[in-house]
């Protein structure tokens, strides 16, 4: 029966235990594992999706742009990365996103500002900039009440 089929929702693959933080660590977070007793959980690195390898130096944006901490310019990884998370949320008719906080493929309002210093600068990750201009709802591990509030009722959001 086609209603008891779970909707799908992306997931930062590292949020769900994949090591493949730029550290070669993971970010496991139990909240959200615990979506996949509601949803389909679709894992997604936009990083290393693009041809990042894990272990990797850090990246932030700048510019509008991704660098490296030791200034190479990634940004075509990142970008070719996020169009096959898309295509993966679109493939999967995902209803929302949660991904990784302040990073710059996932971070969702805030990202760090490119100087590796730990300050925040109001932006998206290349990666949720994207779903959010596919309609895509992005929250993070630290928003994630608001998205299971944005599951129950979506329109309650519309502004």
């Amino acid at each position: 029966m086609e209603s008891d089929v779970k909707k799908a929702i992306i997931c930062s693959a590292c949020l769900v235990g994949e090591k493949c933080r730029y550290d070669g660590s993971s970010n496991e977070n139990e909240k959200v594992l615990a979506l996949g007793d509601k949803y389909r959980i679709i894992p997604v690195c936009p990083e290393t999706s693009g041809g990042l390898g894990t272990p990797r130096t850090p990246s932030e944006i700048k510019c509008g742009r991704v660098y490296t901490k030791d200034g190479k310019d990634v940004t075509e990884y990142f970008v070719s990365g996020a169009k096959t998370a898309l295509k993966a949320a679109e493939e999967n008719k995902a209803v929302f996103a949660v991904l990784k906080a302040r990073s710059p493929s996932c971070g969702s309002g805030f990202v760090y500002d490119g100087s590796f210093s730990g300050k925040l600068t109001a932006g998206d990750g290349i990666f949720a900039g994207m779903l959010k201009k596919a309609g895509i709802a992005v929250f993070s591990e630290e928003t994630l009440w608001t998205a299971e509030d944005f599951a129950v009722d979506p329109k309650a959001f519309e502004g």
